[in-house]
């Protein structure tokens, strides 16, 4: 019997699929949908301007701090398992080459598993200066800012999809024709997270361990507060210089109650307003992270900001 009903569904999915494509080319040819696309059109041509000026601060940012030594010669030889015994098993295989995977023992793994920023400062030599201090916070800074576009690009094409309000069956299964056909860019942008390992693969091949630290805002704050610490320890006009840090972006931005400083423009005119936190003096002219020297700028003004010095 349900082997019956299975066949009989079999036969019956093909012109089922041919009715709801047939209804779908309805539905987009209708008024109703022109109509809508008409009204939404603003909404949509600055959904489209923020998916380019994410793709910039993609494109522009660094994503890559230190490097392991040990593949960097890697290129040089070439390898090869002569083993006589490759009929058996797969091969765990080290990737020397790759400089943020640190190859080592399996102590090291572990440790690394228990103290991941120690062990990324040692072996992908951050050390702890005021230029690694900056890097990383400019690191923080473009995922931040990335994070938060990518956020907001996704809140924008749902509200684009209310806005228009399409039969159930578009959104689930013509969601990205949908968004095309309304003229909305989506961009497959994703945030790139630097990842670093510490890698242990045996002799033989036959067993490895791996511990990774992904530097997310999270362990990029914690990043910079051990380097900022250590850096007071040897120097103590560091000690004054504040921590681009997730909380101080939101204490920024909440002080300036979530309004541009230049054009005076707030998420509470625009609810889905891109704000960012600038660098007055820009970091590349010598201005530090700290409270002072810091505004909230909507993604216009700061896109045409650069690095300027304030008039």
């Amino acid at each position: 019997m349900e082997l019956v009903v299975l066949l009989a569904l079999l036969a019956i999915y093909p012109t089922y699929l041919v009715i709801r494509n047939i209804l779908k080319e309805r539905y987009f040819a209708s008024e109703e949908f022109q109509a809508h696309k008409a009204e939404v059109a603003a909404m949509v041509a600055e959904h489209n301007e923020v998916t380019n000026y994410t793709a910039e601060i993609r494109n522009s940012g660094s994503f890559q701090l230190g490097a392991s030594a040990t593949g960097r010669q890697a290129g040089l030889a070439s390898f090869e398992n002569t083993s006589n015994w490759n009929y058996r098993r797969d091969r765990n295989v080290a990737n020397y080459a790759a400089p943020n995977v640190h190859n080592c023992s399996l102590q090291v793994v572990r440790n690394a598993s228990a103290d991941p920023l120690k062990y990324l400062m040692k072996y992908f030599n951050i050390k702890a200066t005021e230029d690694n201090l900056t890097e990383v916070e400019s690191l923080g800074e473009s995922i931040a800012s990335l994070e938060n576009a990518v956020s907001n690009l996704a809140k924008r094409e749902e509200e684009i999809a209310v806005s228009i309000d399409p039969p159930p069956f578009i959104l689930k299964h013509y969601l990205h024709e949908f968004m095309e056909r309304v003229g909305v860019e989506l961009s497959p942008i994703s945030v790139p997270y630097p990842v670093y390992a510490f890698e242990y693969v045996s002799a033989g091949g036959n067993s490895s361990q791996r511990a990774t630290i992904t530097l997310d805002t999270r362990t990029i704050d914690a990043l910079v507060e051990t380097l900022s610490t250590k850096i007071r320890w040897r120097k103590s006009a560091a000690g004054q210089r504040a921590l681009m840090t997730a909380r101080l972006r939101t204490h920024i931005k909440t002080r300036d109650n979530y309004t541009c400083q230049q054009c005076s423009i707030s998420v509470y005119d625009e609810p889905h307003l891109l704000l960012e936190v600038d660098h007055i003096v820009p970091v590349s002219r010598g201005g530090l992270s700290a409270e002072e020297n810091l505004q909230t700028l909507c993604w216009r003004c700061n896109r045409t900001k650069s690095n300027k010095l304030p008039a």
